[in-house]
């Protein structure tokens, strides 16, 4: 059993109404397309009917991943690191006229149309529709948020290159230490990358944002810069951007020395495929450090 809708056959038991996620979408296409398509074309608009964009999508009643339709591929992405978006496929038969929205100027005799639905498994469950030439699939679309992390692989991000403190030398209690990192691409940056795919190209750019000591002794140090450099003429002032003064000896400690982590966070600004975001990533170095007591010989 079947309906006439514009002249086309169409199987009743394969037509269903379009699900509640993508209402917003078919009412945008109803109202772009409002010189082609007339509700009083299609007065019995409901379960199991057409829309009155004038062609069904074959979907399953009640599935709202639209996943009993032609199925043609999905793909994984994602906005952030952590999130991944799945896309399927679903061919439109019959097809919408000419000169309907969807086709973007494309040739519906040279090509099929499907309509893409997108999940993240959350809130972000964008949907399209997608114009293929005749007899091919879609192909999976290139998340670019994917795309920038394959750029921050590839840089080989370091923990940071610390200068001082120095596993060699001893250091005084109440005498001011002066931390600071050599830097580099890797251990500070800027260091910037691009990946490729689907002819779509992201650059992502990476620094470090700041450094967090964790001294041994139960003190916490945060920099946001690379610290300064100490000189001799400096004397026994403190550090003016990173440093720390000891206020016991390392000798209760293991091997008698207070183990001193420096954490470096990475901020990654990435931007292609018509995107931009962010990204974080995290690095360390472990050093041991020696403090001890100036004796006084009388």
């Amino acid at each position: 059993m079947g309906d006439e809708v514009d002249g086309h056959k169409v199987d009743r038991s394969r037509t269903v109404l379009l699900t509640r996620r993508l209402a917003a979408l078919a009412a945008a296409l109803v109202l772009a397309s409002a010189g082609t398509a007339h509700a009083s074309d299609d007065p019995d608009v409901g379960a199991g009917k057409c829309q009155v964009i004038k062609f069904c999508v074959d979907v399953g009643v009640g599935d709202d991943s639209g996943g009993s339709g032609n199925q043609a591929g999905d793909s994984q992405g994602g906005g952030s690191s952590d999130s991944k978006m799945k896309c399927t496929y679903t061919k439109v038969d019959p097809k919408p006229p000419a000169n309907h929205p969807a086709w973007k100027g494309k040739d519906p005799k040279k090509n099929d149309l499907f309509l893409m639905e997108c999940s993240d498994g959350g809130q972000d469950n964008p949907a399209s529709f997608v114009v293929v030439p005749t007899g091919q699939n879609p192909a999976p679309q290139i998340d670019p948020g994917e795309l920038a992390q394959r750029a921050v692989d590839s840089m080989t991000l370091l923990g940071p290159d610390v200068a001082s403190p120095q596993a060699a030398r001893k250091y005084t209690v109440g005498v001011p230490m002066w931390m600071w990192v050599n830097q580099s691409a890797t251990t500070y940056g800027p260091n910037t990358a691009s990946a490729t795919a689907g002819g779509i190209t992201v650059t992502a750019t990476a620094r470090v944002s700041k450094i967090v000591w964790t001294m041994g002794d139960g003190a916490s140090v945060t920099c946001n810069g690379p610290g300064t450099p100490y000189t001799s003429s400096e004397g026994m002032a403190e550090s003016p951007t990173c440093g720390h003064v000891y206020a016991k000896t390392s000798a209760s400690a293991q091997s008698s020395k207070f183990p001193v982590i420096a954490t470096s966070t990475w901020t990654i600004n990435w931007q292609g495929g018509g995107q931009a975001g962010q990204l974080t990533e995290v690095r360390q170095t472990n050093v041991q450090v020696a403090v001890g007591e100036v004796q006084v010989v009388r």
